[in-house]
């Protein structure tokens, strides 16, 4: 079977015998009223966007709810290799914990297009986009990294400084390419337009923001733009740039889902790495789960997404599910996985979600912990997604998720994801720091992953972090009060809040001898 407009066509029996869902538009017609009328064009066209944002607008195209559908834009290598190949076509598979599948075949982008060096005619194009009365929104799914325009030491990167000085022309830089498709759009008569970030960064909005303005700033005193550009993109009722708060696991093309679709008959599925080092596959894998709470900004209006799932709210409320998520119902439990599961010799977090010790830490963190401290959104219910994060997503055996990748840089995340519930431990009347005990034992358990020495006494490859140097010399030598007073490691002194001699405590036993990470677990939760 082809996964192109022709094979899709000629072979539609074939592919819906092998349990296929296809799209049930018409796909030209898509095609032809998007290009004419764009209203969505998405930058960030990877995985997670094929598998989330992308499936939305399917199902919203099969219920006729819309009758356009996504403007795609991304790197050469995936327009050239991958989507122009199977005419923008993707084949979504979704992967469930109760061990079945869902095959779907996502036709909903109507154009895919570049704005890598050397491909103008694609970058004129969306040119043209960018004017359109009808374009209503402008979605982003980069990563953190694309929104950055300096180098580690703070100053612009030289295509950054370059465009910054020369002006919205010929721009070299990502970010100063958007910023000129917003110029574009605001010498066509300052048409209004939301530009949303969808990555999975904290106030992802206001770091869209922040990136653009500085070329619109600079641009506009420098008298590269008329002035009042800077205040087109600052004006929320013209440009705005809403907060939203993801949650999707798209990992990379895996082997096992590879032949599955071989098996069905599917042609031409070998994944690629790109010059960037990312996987890509004209296939996608993913968890059933998915969450996407947006803030309801959009100066030009917006399509009836909610109908496909997604939730539209105040940009408070949107603080909330993110502080949920982070701070309590997903991310702490995932450094405490990563931690022990390095030490414990486990190579996937669903395999964790199996030892029986394992999955009380982390319920204790959860539900004993955390919840009692978290401000519920309402959007969402955190006992529900807490629920959801323990008994669908972390023990799907499908989603190949690793301790050692989800360690990296724990020292970096530590202060958000744990602590803010000791502060709300400590400012509660009813609360007492003194009764966490889970959470001390993931910060033990830190310390103890520190030495790079597992369980059974063998050395490990510790993921990357940026104070490996600065703290590993402490824990060889067992000192750890530097690290635990280190407010900028934890988001305070454990000694001020007294917690600091339990955390001493869990990890003086850990280091007794091989096995002793497995007895201190078992002994304390």
């Amino acid at each position: 079977m082809r996964l192109n407009e022709q094979g899709l066509q000629e072979e539609k029996d074939a592919w819906e015998a092998a349990g296929y869902r296809l799209p049930q538009f018409d796909h030209k017609a898509m095609v032809h009223l998007t290009r004419e009328n764009p209203f969505w064009v998405h930058f960030g066209a990877g995985n997670l966007f094929r598998a989330f944002q992308a499936n939305v607008a399917q199902d919203l195209l099969n219920r006729k709810v819309l009758d356009r559908g996504v403007i795609a834009v991304g790197d050469w290598e995936t327009m050239e290799k991958l989507s122009h190949p199977h005419d923008d076509y993707a084949a979504l598979v979704t992967l469930k914990a109760d061990g079945t599948i869902e095959k779907t075949i996502v036709g909903s982008v109507a154009e895919y297009l570049t704005m890598d060096p050397g491909y103008d005619k694609e970058y004129n194009r969306l040119r043209e986009i960018f004017v359109q009365e009808s374009l209503q929104m402008v979605t982003f799914t980069i990563t953190e990294k694309g929104y950055s325009l300096t180098e580690s030491d703070g100053s612009f990167t030289s295509e950054v400084e370059r465009d910054l000085q020369e002006g919205p022309e010929n721009p070299q830089s990502f970010m100063g390419k958007v910023a000129a498709l917003l110029y574009a759009r605001f010498k066509a008569g300052k048409k209004p337009v939301a530009m949303v970030s969808m990555d999975n960064c904290s106030h992802n909005g206001t770091r869209l923001y922040e990136s653009i303005s500085a070329f619109s700033i600079q641009w506009s005193k420098s008298g590269k733009t008329q002035r009042e550009f800077a205040q087109y993109t600052a004006d929320p009722e013209k440009v705005s740039f809403p907060w939203t708060m993801i949650d999707k696991i798209t990992p990379r093309p895996d082997a096992s889902v590879e032949a599955i679709l071989e098996k069905d008959g599917i042609e031409d599925l070998k994944p690629i790495v790109t010059s960037r080092n990312t996987h890509i596959a004209p296939f996608v894998n993913t968890e059933e789960c998915q969450y996407l709470v947006i803030e309801d900004a959009f100066p030009a209006g917006r399509p009836p997404l909610e109908q496909g799932g997604l939730i539209f709210t105040d940009r408070e409320t949107v603080d909330k599910v993110e502080k949920m998520k982070v701070c309590t119902c997903l991310n702490p439990l995932h450094t405490a996985l990563a931690v022990f599961g390095c030490l414990l010799g486990f190579d996937t977090i669903s395999d964790e979600m199996k030892n029986d010790t394992l999955r009380k830490l982390v319920e204790g963190i959860g539900y004993r912990e955390g919840l009692p401290v978290v401000v519920n959104p309402d959007v969402l219910d955190p006992r529900k997604f807490l629920d959801d994060v323990l008994n669908i997503r972390f023990p799907n055996p499908f989603m190949p998720d690793t301790p050692q990748r989800i360690a990296t840089d724990t020292s970096q995340k530590l202060a958000v994801r744990f602590g803010e519930t000791i502060r709300e431990y400590q400012a509660s009347a009813e609360l007492d720091v003194k009764s966490l005990k889970c959470i001390p034992l993931v910060f033990a358990g830190w310390l103890r992953y520190l030495t790079g020495v597992d369980d059974e006494g063998k050395t490990f490859q510790l993921s990357p972090d940026p104070m490996l140097d600065a703290l590993c010399p402490y824990v060889k030598d067992e000192n750890v009060k530097p690290i635990l007073e280190n407010a900028e490691i934890f988001g305070l002194n454990l000694y001020d809040v007294g917690m600091a001699d339990r955390v001493e405590g869990y990890f003086r036993e850990m280091l007794d001898g091989p096995g002793a990470v497995r007895r201190t677990l078992e002994k304390y939760v």
